[in-house]
C-alpha cells in the first residue's frame, strides 16, 4: 500500500509517498519539500498570502518529484492524503483541492488528513511503535501535552496559554536581529553563550496541571534588550543561551506534570514538531524520562518540521483501517485533535 501525501498548512510546499512496510527505514519511498524561507524572510514571520502564492507555484512541481522519486507513476500510488487543517487557510486549501483533483481524475480514495495528528503519528512512522503514549506537541503554530490513546484518540493534558514554543523563538530571534525561522538560529547562538549570564523567569514553574505560558518569558527577554545600553554580538549570544535555557526548563518542568496527569501507564515519552529539533530540549526530555523509566522517542530531525510524509502516513494508517474522506471536506483553519474522534 503506497499513499501520496501533500502538505500545505503554513510556509513548506511538500509532498511525499510512503508505504505500509515492517521496517521504518523502508517506509518513505520520497520526502520532498519546497521550503519558503527565502521568500518570508525579510518579515519575520510568514505571510499567507505569500506562502499561498508560493504553494500554487510549486505545488505541482513537487508533486511531480515526490513521485518520480518514488520510482513510480502517480497512478501506482493507492490513495492521495492531504493536510486538510488547522494552518493558514490559503495554503490548505490549496494543497485539498489539488488532493481532490488528483482523486477524483485518478479514481483513488481521498483522505483529509489533520496537521497536529500529521506530528503525533510521526513517531509510528519513524519507530515501531504502539498507543498509547504521552505526546509533546511543540512547534511553530501548536504547544501542547497530549495522550495518545489510539488513531484518532486523543486526549488533551495541557496546552499554551498564550504563544507556542516556537512563535516565541522567532520573536525573539526578530528582537536579537537573527535570521527566520528563529529556532535554528537562537540554537546556533546559544551554543556560543553564557547561560547563566541572565536570569528569565519560567513559566508557570511549580504551578499544579500542565498548561504552558511564553508571552512572559519574551517579554522579559524584550525588557532586557531594550534596557541593555547596546546589543553586542556577545550580549546576543549571551541572551540567546539563556532564554532557550528557561525555554527547556519550562518545558521540562511542564512534562513532569503531565506525567502526573496521565489516565493510564505508558511506556513511551514522545516529542514530535519543528521545535523538537532541538538538541538542548532532546537532552533535558531524555534525562526526564530515566527518572521515569520511561523510553524517549523523538523522530528523526528531517520529520520534526512540517513534512508530507507525515501526513502520507496518518493516511496510510486511516485507509488500512477502511477509513477516507469526501471529496466535499472543508479546510479548516481551526481543527482541534480532541474533534478527529
Amino acid at each position: 500500500m503506497r499513499i501520496l501525501g501533500i502538505e500545505t498548512s503554513c510556509d513548506e510546499t511538500a509532498a511525499a509517498v510512503v508505504q505500509d512496510h515492517p521496517n521504518p527505514s523502508c517506509r518513505i519511498l520520497s520526502n520532498c519539500i519546497f521550503s519558503q524561507i527565502a521568500q518570508h524572510q525579510d518579515y519575520g514571520g510568514v505571510v499567507p498570502e505569500l506562502a499561498a502564492r508560493a504553494h500554487l507555484k510549486f505545488l505541482l512541481p513537487t508533486i511531480r518529484q515526490a513521485v518520480s522519486e518514488a520510482g513510480l507513476f502517480l497512478n501506482d500510488v493507492d490513495a492521495i492524503a492531504a493536510t486538510a487543517g488547522p494552518g493558514l487557510i490559503g495554503g490548505v486549501l490549496v494543497g485539498l483541492m489539488a488532493a481532490k483533483a488528483l482523486a477524483l481524475s485518478l479514481n483513488k480514495p481521498f483522505l483529509a488528513i489533520n496537521h497536529l495528528e500529521g506530528h503525533a503519528l510521526t513517531p509510528r512512522l519513524s519507530h515501531k511503535l504502539e498507543f498509547p503514549y504521552v505526546l509533546l506537541l511543540v512547534s511553530g503554530g501548536h504547544c501542547q501535552f497530549l495522550e495518545v490513546e489510539d488513531l484518532g484518540r486523543y486526549r488533551l493534558l495541557g496546552t499554551t496559554m498564550d504563544d507556542a514554543a516556537g512563535e516565541a523563538f522567532d520573536k525573539v530571534a526578530q528582537l536579537l536581529g537573527l535570521e527566520y525561522p528563529g529556532g535554528p538560529s537562537i540554537e546556533k547562538m546559544a551554543d556560543k553563550g553564557d547561560p547563566d549570564r541572565f536570569v528569565f523567569p519560567i513559566p508557570l514553574k511549580g504551578r499544579a496541571g500542565c498548561n504552558l505560558s511564553f508571552s512572559g518569558l519574551k517579554t522579559a527577554v524584550r525588557t532586557l534588550v531594550k534596557n541593555l545600553p547596546s546589543l553586542e554580538e556577545q550580549d546576543k549570544k549571551d541572551i540567546a543561551a539563556c532564554f532557550q535555557k528557561a525555554m527547556v526548563s519550562s518545558l521540562t518542568e511542564r512534562s513532569t506534570q503531565a506525567l502526573k496527569a496521565l489516565s493510564q501507564p505508558v511506556k513511551h515519552f514522545v516529542v514530535a514538531g519543528g521545535v523538537a529539533a532541538n538538541q538542548a530540549l532532546r537532552q533535558s526530555l531524555q534525562s526526564l524520562c530515566k527518572q521515569y523509566h520511561l523510553e524517549f522517542i523523538a523522530p528523526p530531525l528531517s520529520l520534526c518540521t512540517d513534512n508530507a510524509a507525515m501526513i502520507a502516513w496518518v493516511g496510510l494508517e486511516r485507509l488500512k483501517r477502511g477509513e477516507h474522506s469526501s471529496l466535499e471536506a472543508s479546510p479548516l483553519p481551526r481543527w482541534p485533535l480532541q474533534d478527529l474522534h
